[in-house]
């Protein structure tokens, strides 16, 4: 699925604050391809067109560059959100099964260390429940874009053609995208 992206000059996609060897991308342009790319169809990989006439070469390799690897480390840290999550997700649900268990075990307790314990029990339980059926939706739907956007390939064009690709262009680009699966699958 290819996004087409009209760009003036290298500092539409560059962030102007970046050095050169330390460059970011705009939030501007990290949000439009964000959001492109979320409501694209799964099944299809990710290919950035960018338009426009005004880019050398050597800036054409630093804007390619920098879009993967800014990309693949939004992913990096999705996936360490995502391990913190499990950790907390983990942690919350031991705190309420001993608790829990606790509680059973214990009936001669006074009322107010027992009040203590259901106040425990409640925020372990209700932390639990936030992580499974909110936080954890959204996780997995951000890990996925994420995942999405580190594969992303980038292309350079003039002027926008839709549907200039052949099917051997499409199958090239397919077999570049699995081959850089394998490599970061091998990595890890």
């Amino acid at each position: 699925m290819s996004i087409p992206c009209r760009v003036a000059d290298y500092d539409d996609v560059i962030s102007t604050f970046s050095v050169e060897g330390r460059e970011t991308l705009t939030p501007d342009f990290v949000d439009y391809v964000k959001t492109t790319a979320g409501v694209t169809p799964e099944e299809y990989p990710i290919v950035l067109e960018v338009i426009g006439d005004g880019l050398s070469e050597k800036e054409k390799e630093v804007i390619e560059r920098i879009v993967e690897d800014d990309f693949a480390y939004e992913l990096g840290m999705v996936e360490k959100e995502e391990r913190r999550h499990t950790q907390v997700f983990v942690f919350m649900l031991a705190i309420l099964l001993l608790v829990g268990g606790f509680l059973m075990l214990v009936d001669g307790l006074s009322e107010i260390p027992r009040e203590l314990v259901f106040i425990v029990l409640w925020f372990a339980g209700d932390t639990l429940c936030d992580y499974v059926l909110l936080t954890g939706r959204d996780l997995r739907q951000e890990r996925r874009l994420a995942g999405r956007l580190a594969s992303i390939k980038v292309m350079f064009s003039e002027s926008y053609e839709d549907g200039g690709y052949t099917q051997g262009d499409v199958e090239r680009l397919y077999s570049q995208i699995e081959k850089d699966v394998r490599e970061t699958v091998r990595k890890k």
